[in-house]
């Protein structure tokens, strides 16, 4: 008997219905009835983690603070619950077999075949439930990633049906999130490819007992009853999952649904107390009643996909309820910007931030992107390696060091302001190999960034190889680029700053990674809220 619960998420019909965002708004509504609850995430492609994919790939990379490079998925957990996760919380097929490899290689199988089964399966159930034995949670809600019938998922759903053998009745569930398509010609929604989706995970060996149907038009009580009758589930545990205007609208629309009030009664648990939700609808009314807008420009070289830059996207959400102000994200490619068009392509913008990124690509756009925010006096957040461009424009534009660069980009410039630590000039492998997850950060009194967070010392989140090269700070700082925030046992640089323009900040760290609902970045909070002072300065000018 497990005194911890499990839930499984799966998927089916089609990928991208929103596994992570339903798995997070249960989560949230059993966090809000006083259940500790947390969730992970069962990759099924073979990459160790996402660390080495290409952002066009999969989104953008997550850290957590134990410097786990995971999937997008584990920022919506930490968004929704607040709750910090770890390497813990996302496994991936090559975390599996790189395991039980090393593990055969040790001879721990006692020169046994290495099978699938057992042996795979049983490392995917010692991930699982890797959390549920530490304790500190009463559910843990699992989604698999991928679609059922995929080959790539198949050793993680047996695992699963193995483990709700093992947990018992009323200790496992699965939650089945498939698609209802709306066919125009025909006028109406078609049940059928859920009843194959619930079909292909029977013959699996697993009932669903819980079907959540993503849909474009409500779902009718005769629809309803069609699917519970042809899927094996009790009516009231068919859950209506229409589009929402936002993701933080989702947990509600559950409730009202009543996924949390079935799925208690399917793991027998008590079902007394309504979820306290107070907090989450008062961002909700913020966020869907601003006072004003601003428009900010996020100069980036992934920007054709939105999931590039998921974080920061969700930072300006935060940020903007806080401020009571609607913030418009204007994407912008960093590769088409040039001296000769920035302003073009920049004007009205309220704010400037730099995105993060690797590589040479797009790289000079960015710089023309810091003078035009530094000369015009907008309001200016550099990320990574935003921060990093923010360091090279100022030496070329202020110092007059015109080949300054990154040896990131350029290994023979004669300015290296950005460079590789010692420790890194020799590593080969790229995977897990930068700084990564949580460092200290002390912060220089009566700086800017001082005010923002209201505290000396912190610890934020970082990704990344290459540094600010501290040979250069004394003739940098003269100039006006003052190093504001410092790592307090290797001397690394982690913030700048310029004192004289109105907001001008530079953050070697992700602090994207860090904001939720309940504790919106204070970071993004003093941008926007700068930004939309500079606008209000700017409105005034041209009235008066």
């Amino acid at each position: 008997m497990s005194d911890t619960k499990y839930i499984f998420v799966t998927g089916g019909v089609t990928s991208s219905l929103g596994k992570g965002i339903i798995a997070a708004s249960l989560a949230k509504l059993l966090q809000a009835r006083g259940y500790r609850t947390t969730i992970q995430k069962l990759d099924p492609y073979i990459n160790v983690d996402p660390g080495t994919l290409n952002p066009y790939e999969h989104g953008e990379c997550y850290v957590t603070d134990d410097g786990a490079e995971t999937d997008l998925d584990l920022g919506h957990y930490e968004r929704f619950l607040n709750v910090r996760t770890s390497q813990a919380n996302n496994v991936t097929t090559g975390r599996i077999y790189q395991s039980v490899i090393e593990k055969e290689r040790r001879g721990e199988f006692l020169g046994k075949t290495v099978q699938v089964v057992p042996h795979i399966t049983n490392e995917i159930k010692e991930r699982i439930q890797i959390l549920g034995k530490s304790g500190d949670y009463d559910i843990i809600i699992t989604e698999i990633g991928g679609t059922v019938g995929d080959i790539e998922s198949l050793p993680y759903i047996e695992s699963v049906r193995q483990l709700l053998w093992e947990l018992g009745e009323h200790n496992g569930i699965v939650i089945h999130l498939t698609l209802v398509p709306f066919l125009s010609a025909a006028g109406e929604l078609k049940t059928k490819p859920t009843q194959h989706s619930v079909k292909t995970l029977m013959e699996s060996g697993i009932k669903a007992d819980i079907l959540v149907c993503r849909t474009e038009h409500h779902i009718s009580e005769d629809i309803k009853e069609k699917l519970a009758l042809f899927c094996n589930v009790r009516k009231e545990a068919v859950i209506q999952s229409i589009d929402a205007s936002t993701i933080y609208d989702v947990p509600l629309l559950m409730q009202e649904e009543g996924l949390d009030t079935v799925t208690l009664e399917k793991l027998a648990l008590p079902n007394t107390t309504e979820p306290n939700l107070d907090q989450w609808k008062e961002f909700l009314q913020r966020h869907k009643n601003p006072k004003d807008k601003v428009v900010i420009g996020l100069i980036g070289k992934y920007v054709e996909l939105p999931d590039s830059y998921k974080s920061i996207q969700e930072a300006f959400i935060h940020a903007g309820a806080t401020n009571e102000v609607e913030v418009e994200v204007k994407s912008i490619h960093s590769e088409h910007l040039s001296a000769k068009n920035i302003e073009k392509k920049l004007q009205g913008l309220d704010g400037i931030l730099v995105a993060p990124g690797f590589g040479e690509r797009g790289i000079e756009g960015k710089v023309n992107a810091v003078t035009y925010a530094r000369e015009n006096n907008i309001p200016f957040l550099g990320i990574c390696l935003g921060m990093q461009m923010a360091v090279i424009e100022f030496a070329r534009t202020v110092l007059g060091l015109s080949q300054a660069n990154s040896t990131e980009m350029n290994k023979d410039t004669p300015d290296p302001v950005i460079s590789l630590m010692e420790e890194q000039k020799n590593i080969t492998n790229k995977g897990g190999t930068m700084r990564l997850g949580s460092w200290d950060c002390h912060l220089k009194e009566g700086s800017l960034v001082h005010g923002v967070y209201g505290a000396s010392d912190m610890e934020e989140r970082h990704r990344h190889r290459y540094e600010f090269n501290n040979k250069y700070k004394e003739q940098l700082e003269e100039a006006g680029l003052v190093a504001s925030g410092l790592n307090p046992k290797t001397g690394l640089v982690e913030v700048v700053e310029i004192p004289s323009h109105p907001w001008f900040v530079g953050v070697q760290y992700h602090p994207e990674y860090k904001s939720t609902v309940a504790s919106p970045h204070p970071l993004f909070v003093g941008f926007v809220k700068a930004v939309l002072n500079h606008k209000q300065k700017q409105n005034n000018a041209s009235l008066a």
